[in-house]
């Protein structure tokens, strides 16, 4: 996966658009980051539940991550070219999902 492939997929949820998040190539929904480009071109910043960044990074580490600057914060860093596609396209969802609108939840079925 690349950056573009997560763009693509982000960009065809419902309401999402595409926008910056502190300078960097990201995807909003509702004006929320939920996806955003990592500081190499070959990782994102996902929005994630905190229980949840703690699952990732515990069960697949060469995958997820955090920086010290990310601790305690609602995101978990992704490695795309060790990332499983499917597991992706599940997060990226999921996030968008915590931003989305009853609305635009209901338009994808959620």
């Amino acid at each position: 996966m690349t950056w573009d492939d997560v763009l693509a997929l982000a960009l065809a949820l419902p309401g999402a658009t595409r926008g910056t998040s502190y300078g960097c190539d990201a995807v909003l929904v509702r004006g929320k980051m939920f996806v955003v480009i990592g500081r190499e071109p070959d990782h994102v910043v996902l929005r994630a539940g905190l229980d949840e960044v703690d699952m990732l990074i515990a069960t697949d580490p060469a995958c997820f991550y955090q920086t010290p600057h990310y601790v305690g914060w609602p995101a978990v860093l992704a490695r795309l070219d060790a990332a499983d596609p499917e597991r992706i396209v599940v997060l990226v969802e999921r996030a968008w999902a915590g931003h989305a609108s009853a609305v635009q939840r209901k338009a994808r079925g959620l």
